[in-house]
């Protein structure tokens, strides 16, 4: 299924202009069909569920306390 760069931006929770520079840059494959780019949706699941994962361990790591903090000069 094909869906256009707002459709992706959405799905991905990624700006517009980002996924553009990607098509640009190569590395996105994208259809232009005279008006717009299509981009195959398939080849972004296992992408979209990395960026999932991702965002779900650094919320994690967000809410984990820091460590005390030790002082080095205690150890001599």
């Amino acid at each position: 299924m094909y869906i256009s760069i707002s459709e992706l931006a959405a799905y991905l929770e990624l700006s517009e202009e980002y996924i553009v520079q990607q098509i640009r840059l190569g590395h996105v494959k994208a259809i232009f069909d005279g008006k717009e780019y299509l981009l195959n949706r398939e080849q972004f699941i296992w992408h979209k569920e990395q960026l999932d994962l991702k965002r779900k361990q650094l919320a994690q790591e967000a809410e984990e306390p820091l460590p005390e903090d030790w002082d080095a000069k205690d150890e001599d």
